[in-house]
Parts: C-alpha cells; structure tokens; sequence
C-alpha cells in the first residue's frame, strides 16, 4: 500500500465528518505548501476540499477560516468554511470547506465567445465588489506607509536577486515618482490573489471563488494587478469584463489606472524576488510575463495598458 493512500486513510480515520467511506484525491496545482485534496462522497461525487497543514500554521488557517465566514455574511459566491481541527497524533492542522462545482476559468474561458467571456468577467468584477464591502474591524496602519516598507523591502531583496527586469531603472524611477498616490487609500478586505486561476466557471457562468488563503488589508484596487499579470494573458474580454463589473459598466473613474499601473510595476519587481525564493526554475516563464506588462504600458509610459483597448464593448 503506497504512502499516499496510507495517508489518506489516517485522514479518513481522524476526522469523522468525512467518513470512512469517503475518497480522497490529491490536488497538486498551485504553489501553496498545504495539503490538498478532494473529497468524494460513497456515491463518488465532490463534496468537500481538504487543506491540511503544520500545527504552526494553526493561528493563520483559524483567521483564514474565519474570512471565509465574513465572505458568507456577504454572500460571497466562494468556498463555504465547514469545519476546522488539529490532528495532533499526525502533527497537522486541517481545514475543510465545501467543493465548487466547475473548472479553473484559465481552462474554461478560451472555449467560449468573446461577449461570453466579457459576461463572465462583468460577474468577477461583481463578485469582487461583495468581498470589498468588509472593512478592517481593528486599528491597522496605514496602506501606504505599509506598502510603501514592504516595497523597499522587495528593492534591497531585488538588488540582491542576481536577476533584473530590462530597464528596470526607468521602471523603478516611475515608482518613487507615484509613490504618493497611495496616500489616504482605505483598508478594505482583499482576496490579494484574485486571478482567472483562482476562479471557476461552470456551464459559461462563474461559480466560484477559491484560495482566500493569502487575504489581506489595503486599497480595493490593488487587486486587479493579477488582471495585468495573469487574467489578461488568458482573456482580454474577461480582463475588460471585470473591470467593468467592478464598476458598475462605466469606465473606471480617474484614479483607477495611475492606482493600477503604480501597483502593477511595483509587483513586477516583487515578483522576480518570489520566483527566485519560491520556483526558481520558473524565473524565464515569469521574466517573460513581465516583459510583456513592460511591453503593454510602453515601459509604463502608459497607465492603461494596450490590451484595454483590445476589447471595447457597450457600456450600457
């Protein structure tokens, strides 16, 4: 009998809500270090997901677990937190929340139309107003004072990488010149990792929204940088799409873009440091993403980037 299915067992046998007549079936996507699995029922339907962790992590996963329940309370179209324990005779922490039917919207849009895609990003610009409804129930510090230190803290790491964007002096210059604009931007509820590869469609419609586990506090619009990064690579209508659900079918207004390319490029020089730190064999696949962000702002000469004219449909 193989280590994973003794695993899966030990599994099985600590935690009663899942039944000992239950499936589990690894999932190995993503770049989290947790334990992921899913949980199929006698009659073989998915029924749950089941993340387990080390004990240390106990405190995070709770908070994590308890951000999904204020996503409840605002009826958040994402996983639903079932149940969360310690299995101390295995030395771990799990987590169990309910399964979303469908598959990962990377997968799903490029076999639909242009409009349905566009549809489909007008929900995830929709969804994405309910998670910013929450805001920050205690004291924290300012955004801008805290991205600005976790900026240069990524500046001395990246000066350090081995690794450099072309150009990166003009990019880097265009950061300390905008730096001001986070000035006075709340802290509000964010996903901070809300991409086509976190949501799931199901019949050309969304059904959800995964991974919370790296949510945080701080302005609403950091979080269309994964549209420039990643969403836009896959669907332009999707990227055009959420934007626009966002904001009600209108045009963003005049802060958004400035907001948007400012982050952007500050996440191009954090993301050479996590590559390198996280999946080093991976630099090329995300030096490439980045020159094509470069490419799309003219070497952030531009705010709004070219492929946002790509796709321009009716506003009403």
């Amino acid at each position: 009998m193989s280590e994973s299915v003794n695993q899966s067992e030990r599994y099985l046998n600590s935690i009663p809500l899942l039944g000992e007549d239950a499936k589990l079936e690894r999932i190995r996507k993503g770049y989290s270090s947790d334990g992921k699995y899913i949980v199929f029922d006698r009659q073989g339907a998915p029924k749950y997901i089941l993340r387990t962790y080390g004990i240390e992590q106990d405190r995070d996963k709770r908070l994590e677990f308890n951000r999904l329940a204020m996503m409840e309370e605002q009826d958040v179209e994402c996983s639903r937190p079932i149940e969360i324990g310690v299995l101390h005779e295995l030395g771990l922490g799990y987590m169990i929340v309910s399964y979303i039917e469908g598959n990962e919207a990377t997968d799903e849009l490029p076999l639909l139309t242009e409009e349905d895609q566009f549809r489909v990003g007008i929900q995830a610009g929709l969804e994405l107003q309910k998670i910013h409804r929450v805001s920050c129930p205690e004291p924290i510090g300012p955004w801008a004072d805290r991205m600005a230190a976790k900026h240069r803290r990524y500046r001395i790491a990246y000066a350090n990488c081995g690794a450099a964007i072309p150009n990166d002096a003009k990019l880097l210059s265009y950061i300390d010149n905008n730096l001001r604009l986070m000035n006075g931007r709340s802290n509000i509820f964010q996903h901070d990792d809300y991409h086509v590869g976190n949501l799931i469609v199901k019949d050309g419609n969304l059904s959800g929204i995964i991974d919370f586990n790296r949510s945080d506090w701080g302005d609403p619009l950091h979080e269309f940088v994964k549209v420039g990064i990643f969403s836009s690579e896959v669907s332009v209508p999707f990227s055009v799409g959420q934007i626009a659900g966002y904001h009600n079918r209108k045009e963003p207004g005049e802060a958004f873009w400035p907001l948007y390319s400012l982050y952007l490029a500050m996440t191009l020089v954090s993301s050479v440091v996590w590559v390198l730190k996280v999946k080093p064999e991976e630099l090329d696949v995300m030096m490439a993403k980045i020159d094509k962000v470069m490419e799309d702002h003219d070497g952030f000469e531009l705010t709004v980037p070219k492929w946002y004219g790509r796709f321009q449909p009716g506003w009403g």
